[in-house]
């Protein structure tokens, strides 16, 4: 059985991709992918981590998400049913870099042997 915070990190993120999908109009934000979120306990606050397909524009998309909370939230409170929409903070989701660079050095491995 999934925990209130759980399912509410889940229904986060289920929705705000289908918003980024269909309601919003930015072209560099239409190529992120929410990867995760996470609420707590009092589900006040969630942190939404995402990625983008565009690393030269990851600055760019980190300052413009976080500036559209407030739309996001505000699409939130009309697609979940929850009686408060958690403040949203989103985080650049640094693991799957993390796991092209620890490919490459098992790459570099394999080629030195």
């Amino acid at each position: 059985m999934k925990l209130k915070g759980e399912r509410v990190a889940s229904d986060l993120m289920r929705e705000i991709s289908k918003i980024l999908l269909t309601e919003i109009k930015d072209e560099d934000l239409k190529n992120v992918t929410i990867t995760y979120a996470t609420v707590t306990n009092d589900l006040s606050f969630a942190k939404i981590y995402f990625t983008t397909l565009d690393d030269y524009k990851k600055e760019k998309v980190i300052h413009d998400i976080n500036g559209a909370s407030s739309f996001f939230r505000s699409e939130l409170a009309g697609r979940l049913n929850i009686r408060h929409i958690p403040e949203l903070k989103f985080v650049y989701d640094e693991s799957i870099e993390y796991g092209k660079k620890i490919e490459n050095i098992i790459e570099q491995i394999n080629k030195e042997e």
